[in-house]
């Protein structure tokens, strides 16, 4: 089961501070790789709070919260091995970027449900950024040659960017479809009945073809057009009987031509 982060307060944000400073401080002292490793554990954990509260910012963009967080930790111990403590400066100012780096990357490598080129991703992700400029800018939402000219980028391009959009994360088939009560998957297909009986029509119109063309006539008269018996036989200029009897003999074929096995393609 997912833990979500404890929402930041004064004083957890405070004594994670005071924590990690006194953890720096005794950084400052190692002189060994041995002597660092204890130190580097309490600033990750001291700091485990912070990182998942990070990770909980990306929620709900298509990626589980759970790997999130395992991303930002991992991000948090890179920042905590690599921190230089004598260099003087403040612990978060290196790790926050390290760790939303972590979690940007682990976006744009595992986030796409259908692989796009890098450069595509790469432009989305400026096409992102600018849209909420332009839109303040313009007072609605910008074209493709706003952003285009805007970003000082090749049209083609940012329509390919824009069209990739959906490949990130998927709209849900449960969502919305507008109307207050169907979601898309009350739009789609149904069970087409018709499907079932593909095969036997396909296989009886083989059938009828081996007929003659005053057969096929008959049939489409009779099964078809439902005319009666002694209607036919004055279409053609025959009995009632002949035409009975062509019927009852044309039946006789195709059942037999039905019944036999279909040799192997």
């Amino acid at each position: 089961m997912t833990t979500l982060a404890m929402p930041p307060t004064p004083l957890r944000s405070q004594a994670r501070a005071t924590r990690t400073t006194s953890v720096v401080a005794g950084l400052r002292d190692t002189s060994s790789a041995g002597e660092r490793q204890r130190p580097v554990d309490e600033l990750i954990e001291a700091n485990l709070a912070m990182a998942r509260s990070m990770a909980a910012r990306y929620r709900n963009r298509g990626i589980d919260l759970e790997d999130l967080q395992q991303v930002a930790l991992v991000g948090l111990t890179k920042a905590a091995q690599r921190f230089d403590a004598s260099a003087g400066h403040d612990f978060l100012s290196y790790a926050v970027p390290t760790i939303r780096g972590e979690l940007r990357r682990h976006f744009r490598d595992a986030g796409w449900m259908i692989r796009v080129p890098r450069r595509v991703q790469d432009l989305q992700a400026r096409i992102q950024r600018a849209q909420p400029v332009l839109e303040a800018h313009l007072g609605r939402s910008p074209r493709a040659t706003e952003v285009a000219a805007h970003l000082e980028a090749d049209l083609d391009d940012v329509i390919e960017a824009l069209a990739a959009s959906g490949c990130f994360r998927p709209t849900s088939i449960d969502s919305p479809t507008g109307n207050g009560t169907d979601t898309i998957a009350d739009l789609l297909g149904w069970d087409d009945t018709a499907l079932a009986s593909v095969e036997a029509r396909l296989v009886l119109g083989t059938a009828v073809s081996t007929l003659s063309e005053r057969e096929q006539r008959i049939l489409q008269w009779r099964f078809v057009d439902e005319h009666t018996q002694q209607e036919i036989a004055e279409l053609v200029g025959l009995t009632q009987a002949q035409v009975s009897r062509i019927l009852t003999r044309v039946l006789a074929r195709l059942r037999a031509g039905l019944s036999e096995p279909v040799p192997a393609a």
